[in-house]
């Protein structure tokens, strides 16, 4: 094993790499966070919270009111200690500590003066950088609606997260595909995705009745895509869906029985629109970079692990269907791991990235991580994002993640797997250079 002190030095060697995060919701009017609620009531603690017994269970709104903030805030305090021993607080706790000087523990009494410290350091234009020196991280990729006016183009890239053809709801509103789609028809630019559950209706103004119509929403979709200012294209893959090829008349069928669709009817209009988007993207496009979220399958509130083991070559086969295209897979299932490594291994058009929220624990981090260095070319090892909505919880990622990619090049630094340089450049690699390569060549 490594010594604690080469350990520490080999730690400090990583700090001072530069790191690009290819996937977070940071945006653009509020890169940093602008209270305690931006940083407490981050996602990943909201869903530890209400596992703990505090009944909020939905996200913070996208722009909270004084009124949610306190409410929410103080149902959640009474529950902290049920929670302090996870891996995602120990984050919370790092950002609060490191980013805010805060070491107490957080309190119904004192919340209030740690939300006027956070404000106050919200007010300073400086302190976004600020955090992005202390992170070192160079450029973040975030959805293209979070851009806003441009003002922070300088720091950002952007992805498209606008419909996601093949993503199920909870509620198994078997046409949420033709929906996802009739909600930008009438858009005359990409704005923000529809939530990840949907708990109320949809206003749509013009309902997809034919396949003429299909096809024109779709053209519409394609035409608003920003070619030139985003660096990928987001999509779902849902191993809820039996992927299989459809054509027109199964399509046109299928629309027929909209009204009373099933199962059946979901899985042809998702495989229908999922292969009509990567077709014409191939044809605009001669290489495209399609990020696809795989295995997480919605709950009431979020989204959990769901697999089904004949997904691996649905995908497989999806992918080797596009080769102009460049499929980045965020996995949500670590024992799933080694299939997709496997994949990548065999076909030039699929790379791997990072470790998303359902597996971002230092156990699953550390496993996947080994299995890819193990079983991957490095430049088909994504190794860094963070999922963050505001830079502090980048900054907190940031470290979690750097430690354990000591620990894990540590251990094969110790074995004689790899020299300390060769260490140090497969770790830059995985920080910055296989993400800035990946997407930077996306959308030509």
């Amino acid at each position: 094993m490594m010594s604690e002190l080469k350990y520490r030095e080999f730690y400090e060697e990583t700090l001072k790499l530069p790191v690009f995060d290819a996937h977070t919701h940071v945006d653009a009017e509020h890169l940093a966070a602008r209270g305690l609620h931006d940083i407490l009531l981050y996602h990943m603690i909201v869903t530890e919270l209400y596992s703990a017994g505090c009944t909020d269970s939905e996200r913070l709104s996208e722009e909270p009111t004084e009124a949610e903030i306190v409410s929410r805030i103080e149902k959640a305090i009474p529950y902290i200690p049920y929670i302090e021993n996870t891996s995602c607080f120990w984050i919370c706790r790092r950002i609060l500590k490191d980013l805010y000087g805060w070491e107490e523990k957080i309190t119904l009494d004192n919340w209030r003066k740690l939300h006027r410290i956070i404000q106050d350091k919200y007010a300073d234009p400086a302190w976004p950088r600020s955090i992005m020196a202390m992170a070192n991280i160079k450029k973040l990729s975030t959805e293209y609606w979070r851009r806003k006016d441009g003002r922070a183009d300088g720091i950002l890239e952007y992805a498209l997260e606008w419909a996601f053809f093949d993503r199920c709801q909870w509620k198994e509103q078997h046409d949420i595909a033709l929906v996802e789609l009739e909600a930008t028809w009438d858009k005359t630019s990409p704005g923000s995705p529809l939530p990840v559950t949907i708990t109320g209706g949809i206003e749509i103004k013009r309902r997809i009745k034919t396949l003429e119509d299909v096809h024109n929403a779709m053209q519409h979709y394609c035409d608003l895509i920003p070619y030139d200012d985003i660096v990928c294209v987001n999509q779902n893959f849902s191993t809820d869906v039996h992927y299989r090829p459809v054509s027109a008349d199964d399509m046109s069928d299928a629309l027929k029985r909209r009204d009373a669709a099933g199962r059946t009817e979901r899985d042809i209009y998702i495989c229908y629109l999922q292969e009509y988007l990567l077709a014409e993207l191939g044809k605009r496009r001669s290489r495209v970079v399609v990020p696809m979220g795989i295995a997480a399958e919605p709950l009431p509130f979020e989204s959990g692990t769901k697999f089904r083991d004949e997904s691996v070559f649905e995908y497989a086969r999806m992918v080797a269907r596009h080769p102009k295209i460049d499929f980045v897979a965020f996995i949500a299932s670590a024992g799933h791991n080694q299939h997709f490594c496997t994949l990548s291994r065999e076909l030039p058009n699929l790379y791997l990235i990072g470790y998303w929220w359902h597996n971002f624990f230092p156990s699953y981090i550390s496993r996947i991580m080994e299995e890819r260095l193990e079983l991957l070319p490095i430049n088909k090892n994504i190794g860094f994002f963070t999922d963050g909505y505001c830079l502090d919880w980048v900054y907190g990622k940031s470290i979690l993640i750097r430690r354990i990619m000591s620990d894990v090049l540590g251990r094969k630094i110790a074995e004689g797997y790899y020299t300390e340089t060769q260490a140090l450049d497969i770790a830059a690699a995985l920080l910055k250079g296989t993400g800035e390569k990946v997407f930077r060549k996306g959308m030509n």
